[in-house]
């Protein structure tokens, strides 16, 4: 039987590995989930109209990883961001 701590371990690790809350990450991951999910509508569209939504799947895809990358790198500058500030 899990003790109500590593179920609460399990749930909260990875979004503070990622520097969010639970509830954050839930939101940023919904968020996610819902552009691919449209964008594996445009390319299933396009698969049989290739006219239509030419581009969406790989602009939604590259618009979620600028996404992804820019948090990142934006959560790795902040420690330095605040020492910078305290010195």
């Amino acid at each position: 039987m899990s003790s109500p701590l590593k179920i609460t371990k399990l749930m909260t690790g990875h979004p503070q590995s990622v520097g969010e809350t639970y509830t954050e990450h839930m939101a940023v991951a919904g968020s996610f989930s819902w552009h691919l999910f449209v964008a594996a509508l445009a390319c299933a569209v396009h698969a049989f109209l290739p006219f239509m939504f030419e581009k969406t799947g790989s602009q939604r895809v590259e618009m979620l990883y600028r996404r992804m990358v820019t948090h990142r790198d934006r959560r790795l500058a902040e420690p330095e961001s605040l020492e910078t500030q305290a010195a």
